[in-house]
C-alpha cells in the first residue's frame, strides 16, 4: 500500500554535533545520511563509554557555534572553520576551538571526524511541521521546528500532529523517480533536554520537553536508516510504502 505524505518542507544539515544546523534546498542522501551531517563532533576527554560526545544538553551555547567553509576532497562538503557565538572564526580542527570550548565546558575536548556520521540512533531524523507547530504550541512557545534537529521536515497533506508514530516499520520514498531516494523507518524519536534550548539563543524553556512528554511520552518525530541513496529536494512529494 503507498499513501501519498505531503511533500518535503525543509532540509537541514548539522555538519558538527551539536552545533548550528543549516537549512538547504537540496541535499545527497548517501547510505550514512546527508552528505557532511555529523561527521564531526566534540569529544570530551575525560569521559570513557560509548556517548562521550559534548552536546548541548551539557553545553547549551554549543548550539551556537557555526560552521562554515567547504572542504570536499572527502567526496562531501565538510567545514573547515567555526564561528563563536562572539564572532571569532577558528580552524575546525585547530587548537584554539578545543581551548574555548574546553574552557567553557571546564574540561578537556578535542574536536573529531568520522567518516560515517555520529548519530545518537540513525542517521535520518523526520518530522512534520505539524507535529512541531502543536507542541510548541502546548509549551506556550514560538512555533520553530529547529528545536527538534530534523533532517527533514515533512509539510503532511493530513496535517495531522504526531502522525509519524504510525509511520514505524513503513519506508518513505522522496520524489517521483522509479528509484527515488528511501527511508525505512525505524522507531521514534526519543527526545533530550536540547528541545529546550532557543535557537536564536533565547532563555531556556522546560516547558518545550514537559510539552512532549505529556503529549506523546516524550516521543516527537522518527528516525529512520537509508535505503536508497539519491538527492533530496525541497518540495518533492513524499509517499509511505507498507
Amino acid at each position: 500500500m503507498v499513501t501519498e505524505l505531503g511533500r518535503v518542507e525543509a532540509l537541514f544539515r548539522y555538519r558538527v554535533k551539536s552545533m548550528r544546523g543549516a537549512a538547504l534546498d537540496e541535499a545527497t542522501l548517501g547510505w550514512h545520511g546527508l552528505a557532511g551531517d555529523r561527521r564531526f563532533a566534540v569529544r570530551r576527554l575525560d569521559v570513557r563509554g560509548p556517548m562521550p560526545w559534548l552536546t548541548a544538553s551539557r553545553l547549551p551555547e554549543l548550539i551556537h557555534f557555526a560552521p562554515f567553509g567547504h572542504d570536499d576532497r572527502s567526496g562531501e562538503p565538510l567545514p573547515t572553520h567555526v564561528r563563536t557565538p562572539e564572532g571569532d572564526e577558528l580552524p575546525l580542527l585547530g587548537d584554539a576551538l578545543a581551548a574555548d570550548l574546553g574552557r567553557r565546558h571546564g574540561a578537556p575536548v578535542e574536536i573529531m571526524q568520522l567518516g560515517h556520521g555520529i548519530f545518537d540512533e540513525t542517521s535520518i531524523s523526520v518530522i512534520t511541521s505539524d507535529t512541531s507547530r502543536e507542541l510548541c504550541r502546548l509549551a506556550g512557545v514560538g512555533a520553530d521546528v529547529r528545536r527538534f534537529r530534523p533532517n527533514i521536515v515533512v509539510g503532511s497533506i493530513g496535517a495531522m500532529p504526531l502522525e509519524e508514530d504510525g509511520w514505524v516499520g513503513g519506508v518513505l520514498t522522496f520524489g517521483d523517480a522509479a528509484e527515488a531516494p528511501a527511508v525505512t523507518v525505524t522507531m521514534r524519536d526519543l527526545r533530550c533536554a536540547m528541545v529546550n534550548l532557543d535557537p536564536d539563543g533565547g532563555p531556556p524553556a522546560p516547558a518545550m520537553m514537559k510539552a512532549i512528554v505529556q503529549a506523546n511520552a516524550n516521543h516527537a518525530g522518527v528516525y529512520g536508516t537509508v535505503l536508497r541513496t539519491g538527492r533530496l529536494a525541497v518540495g518533492q512529494t513524499i509517499r509511505l510504502h507498507r
